[in-house]
C-alpha cells in the first residue's frame, strides 16, 4: 500500500504518454469552407456586352449629283419633319429641262409636218370618181358593142335574102349591093365599139391604179410617226426625271428629331447617293447585345433584361423584343471563331439616362423561381454517374425502398434532360461524397432536383484532399 500513489503516478504518466502518442499519429481534420443547402430565389440568366442604339436612324443621302451648298446644321440641333436641311445647285439641273423641253417642241413640230406629206382626202375622192365614170363609160360601150352585134347579125341575114333573091331575079344587083354594103357598115360599126370598150376597160384599170397609188402615199408616212412618237416617248421620259431631279434640289427632313452626324459640312460637288447627315432621336433607344448561338437558343422574345455597369448605380429593366433568326462569325479576344446572334430589347424604365452608342453590361433572365432549394456553385463537381447511382438512392430515402423510388424516377430524370454532379455532405465531421441532380444553375448557385436536403452543409471548393470518410473542420 505505500507504493500504491507511486505506482498511481506512473500509471497516469504512461497513460498520458500513450494518449499524447496516439493523438501525435492520428491524423489532422482538413480545413474547409462550407455552406449551407437552403432555400431561396434563383434566376438563371445569359450575360453579355451590347450597346444602345437608336431605334429609328436616318442617312440622308444626296438624290442628284450637283454642287452641295454648306450645310449650316450641327451634330445636336433640333430638326422639324419638312424641314430644308440640305440643298444642291438646281440651276444646271433647271437648264436640263429647259434644252429636253426644246427637244420635245422639237420632235412634235416634225411629227406634225409628217401630214402635209400624205395626199390629201380630195385626191382620193377624185380617184374614186374617176373609176367610177370609167366603169360608166365601160358599161355603155358594151351596150352599144351588143347593139352593133344585132345590126351586124340582121345586115348578114338581110344580105343573105337579097343573093337568094337576085338569083331568082326579084330584085336588082344594085339592091344586092346595097344589102352587102350595109353588112360591112354594120361590121366597121361593131369593131369601132369594141374598140371603144377596150379604150374604157383601160381607163378603168388607169383610174385604179392612180388611187392605188394615192392610197400608198397615205400609208407612207405612218413609219416616220412611229420614228417621232418614239422620240417623243425618250424625250417626255427623260423631262419627267430631270424635273423630278430638279425638284429633289432641296432636301427635306423626313421626321421630327435630332441632327447626330454632319457627313459633309462644306460645299462641295457630290455624286448622286454621298451621304450628308444622319438624323434621329436619341430618346428612342434600344439594345443589342451579341450572343454566342448557343446562349441565344434559350433567349425568348419577352424574356426579362437586367442592365448593370452602365455607369449609374441602379439596375435598368429591358425586355427582349427579337433575337436575330441570322447569325454572324466574330473573332473573339483570344483569336477563336465564334457564331453570334444579335438579341434587341426595348427599355422598361424611362427616362433612359443613356445616349447612343453606349456600352452595357445585361443579364437576361432566361428561368427564374422564388422558392427553390440551392448549393453555391462552387460545392458541386462532375462525377460519374453510373458509379453513384445506389449512393444517390440510399442516401435520398435509405435501403431497399430507396433504390425502388431511385428506380421509378429515373425515367422521369433522363426525359426531363437533368445533369448528374457530386458533391461532399459534412456528415460527423466526416465527408460524405453524394451524387446530386440539378435543374438549372446560375453562375453562383445551382438548383437541387435531387440528392440534398435542406439543412445539410455541403464542402465550398472541394480539393483532392477531400475524400470519402476524411475528417474535416470549418475553416
Amino acid at each position: 500500500m505505500k507504493h500504491l500513489p507511486q505506482r498511481l503516478t506512473y500509471l497516469m504518466v504512461g497513460v498520458g504518454i500513450i494518449t499524447v502518442v496516439v493523438l501525435g499519429f492520428r491524423p489532422a481534420p482538413i480545413r474547409v469552407d462550407l455552406a449551407e443547402v437552403k432555400r431561396s430565389s434563383l434566376q438563371v440568366t445569359v450575360d453579355g456586352e451590347g450597346k444602345t442604339r437608336i431605334r429609328s436612324r436616318f442617312v440622308v443621302s444626296a438624290p442628284v449629283a450637283g454642287r452641295l451648298a454648306r450645310i449650316k446644321l450641327d451634330e445636336g440641333d433640333k430638326i422639324k419633319q419638312g424641314a430644308i436641311i440640305a440643298q444642291i445647285d438646281r440651276l444646271p439641273l433647271d437648264s436640263d429641262v429647259r434644252e429636253a423641253q426644246a427637244r420635245l417642241r422639237q420632235w412634235q413640230a416634225e411629227r406634225d409636218g409628217v401630214a402635209t406629206k400624205r395626199p390629201k382626202p380630195e385626191a382620193l375622192f377624185q380617184a374614186q370618181a374617176r373609176i367610177r365614170s370609167a366603169i360608166a363609160q365601160q358599161q355603155e360601150a358594151q351596150a352599144r358593142v351588143q347593139q352593133a352585134l344585132a345590126a351586124l347579125e340582121q345586115a348578114k341575114r338581110d344580105r343573105k335574102r337579097s343573093q337568094q333573091l337576085h338569083i331568082d331575079g326579084a330584085i336588082s344587083r344594085k339592091e344586092l349591093e346595097t344589102a352587102q354594103l350595109l353588112e360591112t357598115t354594120r361590121q366597121r360599126e361593131l369593131e369601132a365599139a369594141q374598140r371603144e370598150v377596150d379604150s374604157v376597160a383601160a381607163e378603168v384599170v388607169a383610174a385604179k391604179e392612180a388611187r392605188a397609188i394615192l392610197q400608198a402615199e397615205q400609208r407612207d408616212p405612218d413609219y416616220l410617226l412611229d420614228v417621232y412618237n418614239a422620240r417623243i416617248a425618250s424625250v417626255q421620259a427623260e423631262l419627267a426625271k430631270l424635273a423630278d431631279d430638279a425638284a429633289r434640289a432641296e432636301i427635306y427632313s423626313p421626321i421630327d428629331g435630332y441632327v447626330l452626324r454632319v457627313n459633309q459640312e462644306s460645299a462641295r460637288y457630290v455624286q448622286a447617293g454621298t451621304p450628308l447627315l444622319e438624323l434621329g432621336n436619341p430618346a428612342d433607344l434600344e439594345i443589342v447585345v451579341d450572343l454566342l448561338s448557343t446562349d441565344a437558343v434559350k433567349v425568348k422574345p419577352g424574356a426579362k433584361m437586367l442592365i448593370e455597369h452602365w455607369g449609374g448605380e441602379r439596375t435598368l429593366n429591358a425586355q427582349v423584343k427579337y433575337v436575330e433568326p441570322s447569325a454572324f462569325t466574330k473573332i473573339s479576344a483570344l483569336g477563336v471563331e465564334e457564331q453570334r446572334v444579335n438579341a434587341i430589347a426595348n427599355f422598361v424604365d424611362s427616362p433612359i439616362p443613356l445616349g447612343d452608342g453606349y456600352r452595357v453590361e445585361t443579364r437576361i433572365v432566361v428561368w427564374e423561381s422564388s422558392d427553390v432549394l440551392v448549393v453555391p456553385l462552387s460545392a458541386i463537381f462532375r462525377c460519374d454517374s453510373q458509379q453513384n447511382r445506389d449512393d444517390l438512392s440510399v442516401s435520398v430515402t435509405g435501403g431497399t425502398q430507396g433504390s425502388k423510388q431511385f428506380s421509378d424516377h429515373q425515367g422521369s430524370i433522363q426525359r426531363s434532360n437533368f445533369q448528374t454532379w457530386c458533391t461532399f455532405v459534412v456528415e460527423n465531421n466526416q465527408a460524405k461524397k453524394r451524387q446530386i441532380i440539378i435543374s438549372q444553375r446560375s453562375n453562383l448557385e445551382a438548383v437541387i432536383q435531387q440528392g440534398l436536403r435542406e439543412g445539410e452543409i455541403v464542402i465550398l471548393h472541394p480539393t483532392e484532399q477531400i475524400q470519402e470518410g476524411k475528417q474535416v473542420a470549418p475553416r
